[in-house]
């Protein structure tokens, strides 16, 4: 994918993780884009490295337990210049952090603080970062939970977080994601256990206010269903790698590589005739451990056209075409 607007690009991103049984490589040589009004969808199974690489581009993760060893986090801001996350002091990293890009985190529940009201969590990451009064701070509070289509949002802002629903909560979180206008939105699983019509609603709020913003929004899920509600672009995500990366309709349309046909499906078919007892189709196998790849493809023990070059060459990333890349040494043979 060539850049012409980016305001997020990693290069050959890797993360280590020091555990008592050794160190081991969480994300391993990362690299894509995501430029100006784009959705970037980063994809795959629980395990395989899409929250790591959200929390390394946060300067969320703390050494010596997981260390950014190689790679770069380059960000470009609201004045256009370009910088390396990766490169920066906690007090740099404060001034971007909640500012200039912001995070939904995956549950809000355990995110946000259950001793303060969600209005004024919201104020603190205004006054942090802007010159305003804590009366400023408080208004603006309940304009963004208006925005976020929090009805009620002037008695809602001096709820305590326990006492909303898990869709209103998400909506706070969007709501502090959002307070200093970000260029760029980091959504890990941001519609996880939502019921469906919440979900749409959610969805539907983050696209709105994109445009509204221009943000760049890296979305990561692993929901197929919502990367084709939301998606402008595909990175698909396996043992720490992008394994294959395309334009979200030519992905659905042509997926090339196995393990991102298998997740495909996977999905339920909504315009196959009912079939009692019918089961869906599975990915065989458990995701790879970090620990202890095998020497070869990552995802040969799993696939099903696994031949004896893929147990033991391991895969580079090759275009098959002009916008689209796959990490398969088989990828053209089907």
């Amino acid at each position: 994918m060539i850049a012409t607007d980016p305001v997020l690009i990693l290069r050959r991103l890797a993360v280590e993780f020091t555990t008592k049984s050794g160190r081991f490589r969480a994300v391993d040589g990362v690299t894509l884009t995501v430029e100006r009004g784009q959705t970037v969808a980063l994809v795959g199974e629980s395990g395989s490295g899409k929250s790591v690489t959200a929390l390394s581009v946060m300067r969320l993760l703390r050494p010596p337990t997981a260390t950014i060893t190689d790679g770069e986090i380059l960000f470009r801001g609201r004045n256009g210049r370009i910088r390396d996350l990766a490169q920066l002091d906690d007090r740099q990293m404060r001034a971007i952090r909640g500012n200039e890009i912001g995070l939904i985190f995956q549950e809000p529940m355990t995110s946000l603080n259950p001793l303060l009201p969600v209005g004024q969590q919201i104020a603190q990451a205004i006054r942090l970062h802007r010159p305003v009064s804590a009366k400023e701070a408080a208004a603006e509070a309940v304009t963004l939970l208006r925005r976020v289509e929090i009805s009620d949002a002037a008695r809602r802002s001096v709820s305590y977080p326990h006492q909303l629903s898990g869709g209103m909560r998400q909506r706070v979180m969007i709501a502090m994601a959002l307070a200093c206008r970000p260029v760029l939105l980091l959504a890990d699983e941001p519609t996880t256990a939502l019921d469906v019509t919440v979900q749409a609603q959610i969805l539907r709020l983050i696209r709105d206010l994109q445009q509204e913003f221009g943000m760049g929004v890296l979305f990561i899920t692993h929901n197929l269903g919502v990367v084709a509600e939301i998606a402008d672009h595909v990175e698909v995500m396996y043992g720490g790698q992008i394994i294959e990366s395309a334009p979200a309709a030519t992905l659905f349309d042509r997926p090339r590589h196995p393990y991102t046909r298998a997740l495909l499906a996977s999905l339920p078919d909504a315009g196959a005739p009912h079939r009692p007892h019918q089961r869906l189709r599975v990915v065989p196998g458990q995701v790879v451990d970090p620990r202890s790849p095998p020497p070869g493809c990552r995802f040969e023990p799993r696939c099903a056209q696994s031949a004896a070059p893929c147990r033991e060459a391991v895969p580079g990333a090759v275009m098959a075409d002009l916008t689209h890349q796959v990490r398969c040494i088989r990828w053209g043979e089907t």
